[in-house]
Protein backbone atom coordinates (compact mmCIF):
# COMPACT_ATOMS: atom_id res chain seq x y z
CA UNK A 1 0.00 0.00 0.00
CA UNK A 2 1.30 3.15 -0.92
CA UNK A 3 -0.61 6.56 -0.01
CA UNK A 4 1.05 10.10 -1.62
CA UNK A 5 -0.64 13.52 -2.48
CA UNK A 6 -3.98 11.99 -1.66
CA UNK A 7 -3.73 9.12 -3.74
CA UNK A 8 -4.02 5.72 -2.82
CA UNK A 9 -2.55 2.65 -4.42
CA UNK A 10 -3.02 -0.96 -3.61
CA UNK A 11 -2.28 -4.15 -4.63
CA UNK A 12 -3.36 -7.64 -4.68
CA UNK A 13 -2.93 -11.35 -6.02
CA UNK A 14 -6.89 -11.97 -6.28
CA UNK A 15 -6.76 -15.17 -4.48
CA UNK A 16 -9.42 -17.55 -6.03
CA UNK A 17 -10.54 -19.04 -2.69
CA UNK A 18 -11.47 -15.72 -1.39
CA UNK A 19 -14.02 -15.42 -4.25
CA UNK A 20 -15.05 -19.20 -3.60
CA UNK A 21 -15.64 -18.29 0.23
CA UNK A 22 -17.65 -15.10 -1.38
CA UNK A 23 -19.75 -17.44 -3.46
CA UNK A 24 -20.76 -19.35 -0.33
CA UNK A 25 -21.60 -16.31 1.73
CA UNK A 26 -23.78 -15.24 -1.06
CA UNK A 27 -25.24 -18.77 -1.43
CA UNK A 28 -24.38 -18.50 -5.32
CA UNK A 29 -21.73 -20.95 -7.52
CA UNK A 30 -18.10 -19.79 -8.16
CA UNK A 31 -16.25 -20.51 -11.61
CA UNK A 32 -12.65 -19.57 -11.09
CA UNK A 33 -12.21 -19.55 -15.33
CA UNK A 34 -15.07 -16.79 -15.06
CA UNK A 35 -15.60 -13.11 -14.21
CA UNK A 36 -15.80 -12.52 -10.63
CA UNK A 37 -19.13 -11.15 -9.82
CA UNK A 38 -20.07 -7.52 -10.07
CA UNK A 39 -18.89 -5.83 -6.80
CA UNK A 40 -17.24 -8.79 -5.92
CA UNK A 41 -13.26 -6.52 -5.59
CA UNK A 42 -14.86 -5.26 -2.40
CA UNK A 43 -13.04 -8.83 -0.75
CA UNK A 44 -9.51 -7.70 -1.91
CA UNK A 45 -7.36 -5.19 -1.49
CA UNK A 46 -7.81 -5.08 2.26
CA UNK A 47 -6.29 -1.94 4.53
CA UNK A 48 -4.81 -3.95 7.04
CA UNK A 49 -3.67 -1.16 10.06
CA UNK A 50 -3.02 -2.27 13.64
CA UNK A 51 -5.74 -1.60 16.27
CA UNK A 52 -3.67 1.25 17.18
CA UNK A 53 -4.57 2.91 14.08
CA UNK A 54 -7.83 2.39 13.80
CA UNK A 55 -10.86 5.04 15.55
CA UNK A 56 -13.89 4.63 17.94
CA UNK A 57 -15.96 2.62 15.23
CA UNK A 58 -13.47 -0.17 14.17
CA UNK A 59 -12.64 1.57 10.90
CA UNK A 60 -9.07 3.10 9.73
CA UNK A 61 -8.61 6.66 11.86
CA UNK A 62 -9.69 9.48 10.47
CA UNK A 63 -6.76 11.95 8.61
CA UNK A 64 -4.74 9.82 7.04
CA UNK A 65 -6.53 8.45 3.53
CA UNK A 66 -10.06 10.02 4.42
CA UNK A 67 -9.97 13.56 5.96
CA UNK A 68 -10.91 14.52 9.78
CA UNK A 69 -14.15 16.44 9.62
CA UNK A 70 -14.62 16.82 12.83
CA UNK A 71 -17.65 14.76 12.94
CA UNK A 72 -17.86 11.08 15.08
CA UNK A 73 -19.73 9.06 12.88
CA UNK A 74 -19.09 7.00 9.50
CA UNK A 75 -21.65 5.64 6.89
CA UNK A 76 -21.34 4.30 3.65
CA UNK A 77 -24.01 6.28 2.22
CA UNK A 78 -24.18 5.15 -1.26
CA UNK A 79 -22.19 5.32 -4.95
CA UNK A 80 -22.00 4.57 -8.71
CA UNK A 81 -19.77 1.63 -10.54
CA UNK A 82 -19.05 1.13 -14.40
CA UNK A 83 -17.38 -2.51 -15.37
CA UNK A 84 -15.63 -1.58 -18.67
CA UNK A 85 -13.43 -5.06 -18.20
CA UNK A 86 -14.14 -8.38 -16.99
CA UNK A 87 -12.42 -8.37 -13.60
CA UNK A 88 -10.91 -11.87 -12.65
CA UNK A 89 -9.70 -13.57 -9.49
CA UNK A 90 -6.09 -15.25 -9.88
CA UNK A 91 -4.40 -12.52 -11.71
CA UNK A 92 -2.79 -9.75 -9.99
CA UNK A 93 -4.86 -6.28 -10.01
CA UNK A 94 -4.18 -2.49 -8.97
CA UNK A 95 -6.27 -0.46 -6.95
CA UNK A 96 -6.25 3.10 -7.17
CA UNK A 97 -7.97 5.66 -4.82
CA UNK A 98 -8.40 9.32 -4.67
CA UNK A 99 -10.59 11.92 -2.42
CA UNK A 100 -12.75 13.42 -5.12
CA UNK A 101 -14.82 15.14 -3.13
CA UNK A 102 -15.26 17.12 0.28
CA UNK A 103 -19.05 18.85 0.86
CA UNK A 104 -20.53 19.85 4.31
CA UNK A 105 -24.47 20.85 4.68
CA UNK A 106 -27.00 21.18 7.81
CA UNK A 107 -29.22 18.40 8.01
CA UNK A 108 -32.41 17.98 9.85
CA UNK A 109 -30.63 15.90 12.47
CA UNK A 110 -27.71 18.35 12.36
CA UNK A 111 -24.22 18.90 10.60
CA UNK A 112 -23.32 16.92 7.98
CA UNK A 113 -20.38 15.84 5.66
CA UNK A 114 -19.77 13.93 2.44
CA UNK A 115 -16.66 12.49 1.26
CA UNK A 116 -16.65 10.98 -2.51
CA UNK A 117 -13.98 9.26 -3.26
CA UNK A 118 -13.34 7.37 -6.76
CA UNK A 119 -11.87 4.01 -7.13
CA UNK A 120 -9.71 2.47 -10.58
CA UNK A 121 -8.98 -1.22 -10.63
CA UNK A 122 -6.92 -2.79 -13.69
CA UNK A 123 -5.53 -5.82 -14.53
CA UNK A 124 -2.63 -5.60 -16.62
CA UNK A 125 -3.15 -2.16 -17.04
CA UNK A 126 -6.74 -2.23 -18.13
CA UNK A 127 -9.07 -0.79 -16.60
CA UNK A 128 -11.85 -3.08 -14.83
CA UNK A 129 -13.96 -1.00 -12.41
CA UNK A 130 -14.20 2.88 -11.95
CA UNK A 131 -15.97 3.37 -8.89
CA UNK A 132 -17.66 6.51 -7.09
CA UNK A 133 -17.93 5.77 -3.35
CA UNK A 134 -19.86 8.20 -1.18
CA UNK A 135 -19.83 8.56 2.72
CA UNK A 136 -21.36 10.21 5.11
CA UNK A 137 -20.63 11.82 8.75
CA UNK A 138 -22.57 13.30 10.85
CA UNK A 139 -22.75 13.78 14.92
CA UNK A 140 -23.68 11.42 17.65
CA UNK A 141 -27.55 11.38 17.94
CA UNK A 142 -29.05 13.18 21.03
CA UNK A 143 -30.49 11.12 24.19
CA UNK A 144 -34.17 10.67 23.00
CA UNK A 145 -34.00 11.94 19.72
CA UNK A 146 -36.13 10.31 17.49
CA UNK A 147 -34.94 8.60 14.46
CA UNK A 148 -35.73 10.18 11.02
CA UNK A 149 -38.94 8.65 9.49
CA UNK A 150 -37.26 6.65 6.35
CA UNK A 151 -39.41 6.95 2.46
CA UNK A 152 -41.58 4.37 1.68
CA UNK A 153 -40.45 1.63 -0.27
CA UNK A 154 -41.68 1.33 -4.28
CA UNK A 155 -44.79 -0.75 -5.69
CA UNK A 156 -44.98 -2.59 -8.99
CA UNK A 157 -42.32 -4.74 -8.56
CA UNK A 158 -41.70 -7.23 -11.57
CA UNK A 159 -39.60 -9.45 -9.73
CA UNK A 160 -38.86 -10.37 -6.00
CA UNK A 161 -36.96 -11.67 -3.69
CA UNK A 162 -37.27 -12.20 0.32
CA UNK A 163 -33.59 -12.46 2.51
CA UNK A 164 -32.92 -12.48 5.71
CA UNK A 165 -29.43 -11.24 7.62
CA UNK A 166 -28.19 -13.70 10.10
CA UNK A 167 -25.29 -12.50 12.64
CA UNK A 168 -23.01 -15.18 10.76
CA UNK A 169 -23.26 -14.15 7.64
CA UNK A 170 -22.61 -10.24 8.77
CA UNK A 171 -19.50 -11.52 10.65
CA UNK A 172 -18.67 -13.58 6.97
CA UNK A 173 -19.00 -10.59 5.05
CA UNK A 174 -17.15 -8.42 6.97
CA UNK A 175 -14.59 -11.00 7.75
CA UNK A 176 -13.96 -11.16 4.12
CA UNK A 177 -14.23 -7.52 3.27
CA UNK A 178 -11.82 -6.68 6.01
CA UNK A 179 -14.62 -3.99 7.70
CA UNK A 180 -13.92 -3.66 11.43
CA UNK A 181 -16.76 -1.29 11.78
CA UNK A 182 -18.25 -2.12 14.85
CA UNK A 183 -22.23 -1.81 14.11
CA UNK A 184 -22.16 -4.86 11.62
CA UNK A 185 -21.14 -7.21 14.92
CA UNK A 186 -20.69 -5.36 18.31
CA UNK A 187 -24.25 -5.16 19.15
CA UNK A 188 -23.77 -2.94 22.59
CA UNK A 189 -21.61 -0.70 20.83
CA UNK A 190 -24.72 -0.10 17.98
CA UNK A 191 -27.38 0.44 20.88
CA UNK A 192 -25.33 2.20 23.34
CA UNK A 193 -22.89 4.86 21.18
CA UNK A 194 -24.96 4.76 17.36
CA UNK A 195 -28.52 5.05 18.78
CA UNK A 196 -29.66 1.54 16.85
CA UNK A 197 -31.74 -1.11 17.58
CA UNK A 198 -29.77 -3.88 16.56
CA UNK A 199 -27.04 -5.14 14.27
CA UNK A 200 -26.57 -3.34 10.84
CA UNK A 201 -26.29 -5.27 7.27
CA UNK A 202 -23.82 -3.62 5.33
CA UNK A 203 -24.89 -1.64 2.48
CA UNK A 204 -22.37 -2.94 0.33
CA UNK A 205 -24.06 -6.47 1.42
CA UNK A 206 -27.35 -4.78 0.06
CA UNK A 207 -25.83 -3.67 -2.89
CA UNK A 208 -24.31 -7.12 -3.79
CA UNK A 209 -27.49 -8.89 -3.39
CA UNK A 210 -29.42 -5.68 -5.83
CA UNK A 211 -26.25 -6.44 -8.30
CA UNK A 212 -26.56 -9.71 -8.54
CA UNK A 213 -30.34 -9.32 -9.33
CA UNK A 214 -29.56 -6.90 -12.44
CA UNK A 215 -26.87 -8.93 -13.69
CA UNK A 216 -29.14 -12.37 -13.67
CA UNK A 217 -30.67 -10.28 -16.56
CA UNK A 218 -27.49 -9.80 -18.37
CA UNK A 219 -23.98 -8.24 -17.95
CA UNK A 220 -24.12 -5.13 -15.87
CA UNK A 221 -22.52 -1.99 -17.83
CA UNK A 222 -23.11 0.13 -14.77
CA UNK A 223 -25.01 0.67 -11.57
CA UNK A 224 -26.21 2.94 -9.32
CA UNK A 225 -27.14 2.85 -5.50
CA UNK A 226 -28.25 4.94 -2.58
CA UNK A 227 -29.10 4.17 0.93
CA UNK A 228 -31.93 5.14 2.89
CA UNK A 229 -32.05 3.70 5.84
CA UNK A 230 -30.47 0.92 7.56
CA UNK A 231 -31.75 -2.92 8.17
CA UNK A 232 -31.32 -4.64 10.85
CA UNK A 233 -29.94 -8.38 11.77
CA UNK A 234 -33.24 -9.16 13.35
CA UNK A 235 -35.45 -7.87 9.94
CA UNK A 236 -36.54 -10.08 6.91
CA UNK A 237 -36.00 -7.65 3.81
CA UNK A 238 -37.36 -7.45 0.18
CA UNK A 239 -34.97 -7.24 -2.74
CA UNK A 240 -37.24 -6.55 -5.69
CA UNK A 241 -36.70 -4.86 -9.44
CA UNK A 242 -39.32 -2.87 -11.94
CA UNK A 243 -37.38 -2.51 -15.05
CA UNK A 244 -33.54 -0.81 -14.63
CA UNK A 245 -34.86 0.11 -10.78
CA UNK A 246 -34.37 -1.69 -7.58
CA UNK A 247 -34.74 -1.94 -3.92
CA UNK A 248 -34.98 -3.19 -0.71
CA UNK A 249 -37.83 -2.50 1.55
CA UNK A 250 -37.58 -3.47 5.15
CA UNK A 251 -40.61 -5.80 6.71
CA UNK A 252 -42.17 -2.07 7.40
CA UNK A 253 -42.22 -1.50 4.16
CA UNK A 254 -39.49 1.16 4.32
CA UNK A 255 -37.50 1.84 1.50
CA UNK A 256 -34.03 0.85 2.86
CA UNK A 257 -32.04 1.30 -0.65
CA UNK A 258 -32.92 2.10 -4.12
CA UNK A 259 -30.29 1.51 -6.91
CA UNK A 260 -30.45 1.73 -10.62
CA UNK A 261 -28.34 -0.93 -13.57
CA UNK A 262 -27.60 -0.94 -16.50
Amino acid sequence: MSTTGGVRRLTDAMDPARAQALAATLGIGFDADAALPPFAHHIYFWEALPEAELGRDGHPARGAFLPDLGLPRRMWAGGRLEFPAPLCAGRPAEKTSVIEAVERKQGRSGPLAFVTIRHEIRQQGRLCVAEWQNVVYREDPAPGAPAPVPPAAPEGAEETDVLRFSTTKLFRYSALTFNGHRIHYDLDYCREVEGYPGLIVHGPLLAQHLMLMAAARGALRHFRYRATAPLFHFETATFARAGAKLWVAGPDGRLCMEAEAG
